[in-house]
């Protein structure tokens, strides 16, 4: 059963009349072939329509779908020989970030990300992607990995944000984000990064300060989320008064477009008519493509090459149009 989005209500119509119709094919002396195709036209349209001029709010909605492709999904379609390593080895293993090394089209990488979850209870085990410390420990222990066997390290980055629990905060969250990005920043070998759903604030950051920074066409990235900015804005918590989220996301400049533009990232990946949870499979192929051109542009750079790039690329943010 496919989930809609609240935009996409008339496409849901549609496509409601036309799978009803699908179902009645056959079961009466009536050959409604014409009219399926007819109706088919129209949904396309719709739906080319309604992608083609998405708001920054409906773009953040789209981040978030349900059947959007998860790590397990990137895992499971773009690698091979992936091993999942688990731990620390300083308090404990946290499940919303998964890494290990693994093969991609014929290289040996360190593959990292944030993992969600696609049901109700593997998003309670992974905490929707919202890391603790531990999460961002582990990935520095994996970049170590990496760096001892000369491996490019690719992230996917799809995470609300950081895990802002107490005892999150009690075993030092934002020393383990800011050492993390701190790794990023210095590490010796080519690093890729993705945002392939919500890049939420320093939990995104953490693993995204890359040689190369890729953002699917309909994900968003920013520095809090529609909903933070607009309770600490216009003090619009959440069910009391006027909804400012999506006022908040048209100022926050917060898509893949916008973030082109202003040089936080360098490529965008387009998505599938629709969005990436309607044809999954043609976005991973897409973004392992992305990927792998990337690692090619980086591989043969030597370590102080990859850090000066990285640092170059990151004091360059911001300076677009200046004098």
């Amino acid at each position: 059963m496919r989930t809609y989005l609240d935009f996409e209500k008339p496409i849901a119509e549609l496509e409601g009349r036309i799978e009803d119709l699908r179902q009645t094919n056959g079961a009466v002396d009536v050959n409604v072939g014409e009219e399926i195709e007819k109706l088919q036209g129209k949904a396309d349209q719709l739906l080319l329509d309604a992608y083609g001029k998405l708001t920054r709010w409906q773009k953040t909605l789209v981040a978030r779908h349900a059947s959007r492709p998860h790590f397990s999904d990137y895992v499971a379609r773009l690698v091979e020989d992936f091993t999942p390593l688990s731990g620390d080895r300083a308090f404990g293993e946290d499940t919303a970030i998964v890494g290990g090394p693994a093969r991609f089209r014929g290289r040996s990488i360190v593959l990292i990300g944030h993992e969600k979850g696609s049901d109700t209870a593997a998003r309670v085990k992974h905490n929707f992607g919202m890391a603790r410390p531990e999460g961002y420990r582990k990935a520095m222990r994996l970049m170590d990995l990496a760096e001892r066997f000369n491996l490019p390290v690719v992230t996917l980055i799809d995470t609300p944000g950081a895990y802002p629990g107490r005892g999150a905060e009690e075993r030092g969250q934002a020393e383990a984000i800011a050492s993390c990005t701190e790794k990023c920043l210095g590490l010796g070998t080519p690093l890729v990064s993705v945002i392939a759903g919500e890049g939420g604030s320093g939990g995104a950051i953490a693993l995204a300060a890359a040689n190369r920074v890729l953002m699917l066409e309909h994900s968003v990235y920013s520095v809090i989320s529609p909903e933070g900015c607009a309770s600490i804005l216009w003090k619009d918590a959440a069910g009391k008064g006027e909804n400012k989220a999506p006022e908040a996301a048209e100022a926050m400049k917060i898509s893949a477009q916008d973030l082109m533009e202003m040089g936080v990232i360098d490529t965008i990946v387009s998505e599938p008519v629709g969005g990436a949870h309607r044809d999954p499979d043609a976005t991973i192929e897409r973004l392992g493509d992305a990927v792998e051109t990337a690692i090619r542009e980086l591989e043969n750079l030597s370590p102080e090459e990859l850090r000066a790039q990285r640092r170059e690329k990151f004091i360059a943010i911001g300076r677009t149009g200046l004098s």
